[in-house]
C-alpha cells in the first residue's frame, strides 16, 4: 500500500513539473544562463573606434612658425626644405641586417654624403656619389658576432659612436681613425646629444651618462628607476635652458642640470600597474618648442609638459609611438591605426583627424602599421610597414599620393638639404 501511494505521489510531481516552462524546478539552470547573458563584462578591454574629425578643416601654418625652436637638440624637425617628386637619385649600399624589424637605425646625413653601419659593426662613410670614402671596424671577432647596433652624433670633425654592447668611441670623421674607445658598464639605448665639450647618452639601466668629448671620461651620471625588462623604444634626450631632459623605460621624464647632473625635476607618467609591463610599453621621442615638451605612448596618452617646472600642461588620448612634429600653433602625429591627428599646441584640443588608411580595405589595414613620418615644406611623408610612402597635404589633410618605395620593410623618411632618404635592408635610397 505504501509503495502504491509513493508511486502516485511521484507521478503527480512529474506530470505537474516535467516539461512545464513555468516550473522553477527544471528551469533554474536556464534562468541562470539567461541572466549570465545579460551580465556586463567590466574588465573587457574595449577598443575605441577612431572616426575622422573635421577632415576638411583648412589650417594656416604660417602663423608663429618662427617662434618654435627647431633642430637636433629639440628633436623637432618640421617644415624641412623638401617638396620633391620622389624621384630616386642615389642608392647607398651596405651589408644586410639579419633582422631589420628594429627601426632605430638612423643614418648620419651630411652635406656631402652620409655615415652608416652594417651588421658586422663596419662604419661606412659615403660621398654624395655613393662611393665609400672609408670603412672602419673597431670590434673584435666576438663583438662582431653580437651584431652591434650603432648610434651616431657629430660635432665638427668628431664622430661619436655608442652601441648596444656597451662601447663608446670617438672617430675622426674625415679619416675614420679612432681617437679613443671606452667600455661602459651597460649597453646604450638612446640618442646621443652634444653640448660644447661633453655629450650625453642613456644606457639600458636607465642611467643618463655625461662624458667629456676629448677623452671619453665620465663627468657624472644620474640613475633613474630601473626595470626588469628592456624597453623596445630608444630613449630620447632634449637639451634646452641648460637642462638635459630625458625619458626612461618606465615612462619617467627627468630634467637635470647639464653641468652638475643635479636633478631639477622628475615626472612619472605611468601608473605602477603599467610599470610592471615595460616589455609592452613604447613611446615617442620627446620634442620641444623651447618652452614645453611633447610626447606620446602606446597607452593612449599624449603629454604636454612645462620644460622649466615639469608640470603637466595637458594630456590627450592619442595612441602613437611616432615622433610628433610642431609647426606653428599645431602638433602633428599619426596614431598606430593610421590617423593623422592635428592638436592645438597651447590648449591640447584635437581639432582635426584624417584617416590616412582609408584607401585600404579592412583586411589590408589590419596588417598595416605606420613606421614614422617627416614633414617637408607643404607635405607630410608617412612610411608604412608595407613599404609604401603616403604623401599628405598638411594644410588640408588630403592624401596626394601613395608611393611604393620598397618590397620590404623601410625606415621613417629623413629629410636633409632638399632631399629625402629612406633606410632599407641593405641600402639607403635618396630621392629628390
Amino acid at each position: 500500500m505504501n509503495k502504491i501511494l509513493l508511486f502516485i505521489f511521484i507521478s503527480f510531481l512529474l506530470v505537474n513539473c516535467s516539461l512545464n516552462k513555468n516550473s522553477k524546478l527544471w528551469n533554474e539552470k536556464e534562468k541562470v544562463l539567461n541572466e549570465n547573458k545579460n551580465l556586463t563584462k567590466i574588465f573587457v578591454d574595449k577598443k575605441k573606434k577612431i572616426n575622422e574629425l573635421n577632415p576638411l578643416l583648412k589650417l594656416d601654418l604660417s602663423k608663429n612658425q618662427k617662434k618654435n625652436k627647431t633642430g637636433d637638440n629639440f628633436n623637432n624637425f618640421g617644415s624641412l626644405k623638401y617638396n620633391g617628386s620622389l624621384n630616386k637619385i642615389a642608392n647607398f649600399k651596405f651589408a644586410k641586417f639579419d633582422n631589420f624589424n628594429q627601426f632605430g637605425f638612423e643614418p648620419l646625413i651630411l652635406e656631402d654624403g652620409l655615415i652608416f653601419f652594417d651588421k658586422k659593426g663596419n662604419i661606412l662613410r659615403f660621398n654624395d656619389n655613393q662611393k665609400i670614402i672609408w670603412k672602419k671596424n673597431y670590434y673584435s671577432k666576438t663583438e662582431k658576432k653580437l651584431n652591434p647596433k650603432l648610434s651616431f652624433s657629430m660635432k665638427d670633425k668628431n664622430l661619436i659612436v655608442a652601441d648596444n654592447i656597451a662601447k663608446i668611441f670617438l672617430i675622426n670623421s674625415i679619416s675614420g681613425d679612432l681617437i679613443w674607445s671606452k667600455k661602459s658598464d651597460y649597453p646604450f639605448n638612446s640618442q646621443i646629444k652634444i653640448y660644447k665639450d661633453r655629450f650625453f647618452v642613456i644606457d639600458y639601466k636607465n642611467i643618463l651618462r655625461c662624458f667629456y668629448l676629448k677623452d671619453g671620461s665620465e663627468c657624472w651620471n644620474v640613475q633613474t628607476e630601473d626595470s626588469f625588462t628592456i624597453s623596445n623604444s630608444k630613449y630620447s634626450l632634449i637639451i634646452a635652458n641648460n637642462l638635459v631632459i630625458f625619458n626612461n623605460s618606465i615612462g619617467d621624464i627627468t630634467a637635470v642640470d647639464l653641468l652638475s647632473g643635479m636633478i631639477k625635476w622628475q615626472l612619472p607618467t605611468q601608473k605602477s600597474s603599467i610599470i610592471n609591463e615595460t616589455y609592452n610599453f613604447n613611446y615617442s621621442r620627446l620634442v620641444s618648442d623651447g618652452s614645453s615638451i611633447y610626447f606620446s605612448n602606446n597607452k593612449n596618452r599624449f603629454f604636454s609638459i612645462d620644460l622649466s617646472t615639469g608640470t603637466t600642461n595637458w594630456t590627450n588620448e592619442v595612441n602613437s609611438i611616432l615622433t610628433p612634429v610642431i609647426i606653428s600653433d599645431y602638433i602633428f602625429t599619426v596614431s598606430k591605426d593610421g590617423y593623422l591627428f592635428t592638436i592645438q599646441k597651447k590648449q591640447g584640443n584635437i581639432i582635426r583627424i584624417n584617416d590616412l588608411y582609408k584607401n585600404y580595405d579592412l583586411k589590408k589595414r589590419k596588417k598595416l602599421k605606420p613606421i614614422g613620418f617627416s614633414v617637408g615644406l607643404n607635405n607630410l611623408y608617412l612610411a608604412n610597414s608595407d613599404g609604401t610612402l603616403i604623401v599628405v597635404k598638411l594644410t588640408s589633410g588630403n592624401i596626394l599620393k601613395i608611393e611604393k618605395v620598397s618590397r620590404g620593410l623601410i625606415s621613417k623618411p629623413y629629410i636633409h638639404n632638399g632631399d629625402l632618404f629612406i633606410v632599407k635592408n641593405g641600402s639607403i635610397t635618396q630621392y629628390d
